[in-house]
Parts: C-alpha cells; sequence; structure tokens
C-alpha cells in the first residue's frame, strides 16, 4: 500500500513507514511562537534547563499586537525579544508581518516537519511541508528536543476539478467545502487537495486553502509540490529547497471528497461559525459597519490587488470603516510600488501595520455593541474581534471590497 502526503513526509522523519492512527516520534525541522503563546512556550521551556536543539530554525513571532495596544503586552513583547537574544532563536519584530505568511516566504520548504503555537501553522502545507498547530508546551519541548510526537492522521483527499466562475475565488471554495463537511468534518485528519483546478491555483490561493484547513478541524492541509511550488521558491530566494513531494498512486484514503469548481458561488460564512456558510446573494443586503481585509488568509499581494481593482476611482461606503493590512512588510513594499496603497487611501481605506490586525481581538479594529464587520480571515466565531456583541461574516477580498463600497454584504 502507497503513501499519502502526510504518511510520506511523516516517515521521512521518523526513520520508518508509519501507519495511520500510529503513535510516532517525530524530527521536528521548523519551532515557532507567537506573542500570544510565546511567553509561556519560553516560560516551559526554560525548566527544562536544555538549550535550543536548532535556534537558528526556532522563530518567534510579534504579529499578534503589534505594535502593543497596552503594557501587559508590552511586557510579553520584550520577553520573547530578550529570550531570542539569549538563546539565539530568530526574531520576527513588529511590522515583519504575519507569522504565517512570514513563514512561507522565508522559512518553511518542501519535504520538512513544521510546529507551530497557533491553529493556522497548517498554512505552510501548501508548500508541501506537514505544518500544524500545537499547544506552547508541546512547542517548548519540540524547540528543546528537536522532536515531537504524533498520531499519524488518516488523509482525506478532496479533488477539485473544472474552472472557477468569475470573481470565485479559493476562499470561496474552501468556505464552500467548510459548509459541506462541517467545522468538524475533517478533526484531526489531513486534507490532501487535488485536481486540474488546484494545479492552476497560484500559491497564493492555496495558501489561502491550507491556512483554513483547521476550521475544518483538520490536523494539517496538504499539497503536492510542481513548478508552481519550485517558481515561488525561485521568487523567495531558496530554489536549491525544492523537492518533489507526491502522493503514491496506490495510497489509501479515508474519503474522497470531489467538487465542481463551477457550481462554486461566492459564499460567506455567518456569525459564529465558519461552517455557517451561505451564498452571497442569500443574505439579503446585511449592512457592515466595518470591512477588513488581510491576514494570513488573504493579505497577501495578490488578494490586495483584487481588492484594489474593486477600490479604484471608487468611494468606500461613510458609513464603513474599511481597514486594510497586507500581510508581511513584503507584500507592504510591493503593494507600495504597484501604487496599490494610493488607490486605497484614495478610495477612503485605513492602512494599518502588517501583523493580525483586528482579527485577533486585541487591537485595530476592535468591533462596538452591535457592529458588523466582513472580513477575510478565517475565523468568526463570537467575540474573536474583541466584542461579545459583535458580529463576524467571513468572505473574499472581491466580496469584501465590493461590499465596503456598497455599505451592505454584496
Amino acid at each position: 500500500m502507497g503513501l499519502t502526503l502526510a504518511q510520506k513526509i511523516l516517515s521521512s522523519h521518523s526513520g520508518h513507514t508509519v501507519s495511520v492512527n500510529e503513535l510516532a516520534i517525530v524530527d521536528v525541522d521548523v519551532c515557532a511562537t507567537q506573542d500570544g503563546t510565546g511567553p509561556l512556550a519560553i516560560k516551559e521551556f526554560k525548566k527544562l534547563n536544555k538549550k535550543l536543539k536548532n535556534p537558528k530554525r526556532t522563530i518567534l513571532f510579534i504579529d499578534h499586537a503589534a505594535p502593543s495596544p497596552r503594557k501587559e503586552l508590552s511586557n510579553a513583547h520584550n520577553t520573547i525579544r530578550e529570550f531570542a537574544k539569549e538563546y539565539g532563536a530568530v526574531l520576527s519584530d513588529i511590522g515583519s508581518g504575519v507569522c504565517h505568511q512570514r513563514l512561507v516566504e522565508s522559512f518553511i520548504n518542501p519535504g520538512e516537519v513544521l510546529v507551530g503555537a497557533d491553529s493556522h501553522t497548517c498554512t505552510s502545507g501548501a508548500l508541501g511541508a506537514f505544518a500544524t498547530g500545537m499547544g506552547s508546551t508541546d512547542i517548548a519541548v519540540a524547540m528543546a528536543f528537536g522532536k515531537t510526537w504524533f498520531k499519524i492522521p488518516a488523509s482525506i483527499k478532496i479533488e477539485v476539478n473544472g474552472k472557477f466562475n468569475q470573481n470565485v475565488s479559493s476562499k470561496d471554495l474552501m468556505l464552500y467545502l467548510i459548509g459541506l463537511i462541517g467545522a468538524d468534518g475533517a478533526t484531526y485528519k489531513a486534507l490532501e487537495f487535488f485536481g486540474e483546478t488546484i494545479k492552476n491555483m497560484s500559491m497564493s490561493e492555496r495558501f489561502t486553502l491550507a491556512n483554513m484547513a483547521v476550521e475544518a478541524g483538520a490536523k494539517a492541509g496538504l499539497f503536492e509540490t510542481d513548478e508552481k511550488t519550485k517558481e515561488y521558491l525561485t521568487l523567495k530566494g531558496r530554489p536549491d529547497k525544492f523537492k518533489e513531494i507526491k502522493a503514491d498512486i496506490d495510497c489509501e484514503y479515508e474519503k474522497i471528497i470531489k467538487i465542481d469548481a463551477s457550481a462554486v458561488k461566492r459564499m460567506v460564512s455567518c456569525p459564529h461559525t465558519v461552517d455557517n456558510t451561505k451564498e452571497v446573494n442569500e443574505l439579503n443586503n446585511v449592512k457592515v459597519n466595518q470591512v477588513f481585509i488581510g491576514t494570513c488568509t488573504n493579505g497577501r499581494i495578490e488578494d490586495l490587488r483584487i481588492a484594489a481593482d474593486v477600490l479604484k476611482n471608487n468611494k468606500v461606503n461613510p458609513d464603513v470603516r474599511l481597514i486594510i493590512a497586507p500581510a508581511s512588510k513584503d507584500v507592504y513594499l510591493q503593494a507600495s510600488q504597484e501604487g496599490l496603497l494610493d488607490i486605497f487611501l484614495q478610495a477612503g481605506a485605513n492602512l494599518i501595520p502588517s501583523g493580525c490586525g483586528p482579527c485577533v481581538g486585541v487591537h485595530g479594529g476592535i468591533l462596538g455593541d452591535g457592529e458588523v464587520c466582513l472580513a477575510t480571515q478565517n475565523r468568526n466565531f463570537q467575540g474573536r474581534m474583541g466584542n461579545t456583541n459583535g458580529l463576524i461574516y467571513l468572505s473574499s477580498p472581491y466580496t469584501a471590497a465590493k461590499s465596503a463600497i456598497e455599505g451592505y454584504i454584496c
């Protein structure tokens, strides 16, 4: 019997061929934390009285509350900065960008294992890496020993063929899929994406799918590597890191889900769960107070280009606050060079530093009581944007930008 993508990568890191549901000790290539989870990981790491196993591939990100909105978080940031200096870890400080975007830009390569103290670590699976989120204590142990343990997940094959309709994107596809299988439809499974539609996607679109795998409960979201992977790595200065990662033809999947891309409409997730999905035209013009374009899901240059195309020569509705956060400093610079920032400012948008922004609910756009936000982020749980009395809808950058102009979800 052949191996799935998950089995193939984890086998290569455990010294033997792994089987589904086996408990295996796995070598870890990269460990990551962020400012919400990093201080606890540091505290637990220090209890072990160890050096970092691989300091140059231990990455500490300050992105969730960047710049800091209050003194307690400023102190947490300093804890991370001091640890990085003392132990020789890599620091990605405020303004550098969201950890998941920075990881794919600069740190992760095909065939590697990444563990991060953040649930959306699975974003890097689009590069053909096994990338997954874990708790801070687990990350502390991986930082110290360079190993962790997994129950080897079964895999679900997502096969997408056909062509999207105009202005339908991978974000719409992922919302459609999550609505189809539910928020727990892939719990502790690996979602593995295949089909002509997937092959034709840009890396940006693949990152969006991998990023939201966890919103269906998945342990990882995985893609085979191909010429587009190689082109991306070359663009990011590490062409030598390309490796072919393919699933075996005779591997066994727990389930196969086939989707016709032409059947996917523009989708929205409604409060307060990601699987509460509807087609845009079912929403009967829900009025919005705030629109947020950015995050590790849809803050890449391709997403900003889509938003700029919609916003050019238009104005944001006077009753709407449009907030835009490029996912990294590199994205910010490219958006500036392409003139996208001018388009956003002239339309009436507010630009904030690269980072998580209002998505995490501590700064940058916390909702008032009863306010509605349409966001390109990955999660719309009650209280996610800092107020349990706020209402969060999720969409693609195209739908978000159109809605910012009209003043309602459209």
